[in-house]
């Protein structure tokens, strides 16, 4: 029973962190494209507190859950799969950190803007060129950590 409880909270923990990550990744870019600072600096708010309230726990629950599960189950967590499920975690965690601190930055910077009546700077628009190509690896890693989850290929 209580490997099924694990499984529950590493499946609803890794749909929260995946549909998290991927929706704040879009409202963060669409308010990108508008130019607009205040439409920046009021969505970064709403993705940085996402982030922290939503996909962090997700985060730390994810290898957790994960490896609990392979010890009740018996599964030795030297196959390959669970190995590359692991590589592919730390490729995504190494990408979303910075991630995370770019966010935070593009935010301030775009209140900034807003309290100053300017334009978005520079800066913040190489912050953002910095976010979008981050985000792509991590995005892949997590889609095919999900592959070799539902697969578990020998």
């Amino acid at each position: 029973m209580a490997y099924l409880w694990l499984k529950i909270l590493h499946v609803l923990s890794a749909t929260l962190l995946f549909g998290t990550g991927l929706g704040s990744a879009y409202y963060m870019w669409r308010s990108h494209l508008t130019g607009d600072a205040r439409v920046v600096a009021v969505t970064a708010r709403h993705v940085v507190a996402a982030d922290w309230l939503l996909t962090t726990p997700a985060v730390i629950l994810q290898p957790v859950t994960g490896l609990w599960m392979l010890h009740f189950a018996g599964i030795p967590w030297t196959q390959r799969w669970v190995l590359w499920s692991l590589a592919l975690y730390l490729v995504a965690g190494a990408c979303w950190l910075p991630v995370v601190w770019l966010q935070i930055r593009a935010r301030d910077l775009a209140a900034e803007a807003v309290c100053r009546g300017a334009a978005l700077p520079p800066q913040y628009y190489r912050y953002m060129r910095i976010w979008f190509v981050l985000g792509w690896p991590a995005f892949l890693a997590m889609v095919v950590i999900y592959g070799l989850m539902v697969l578990k290929p020998v």
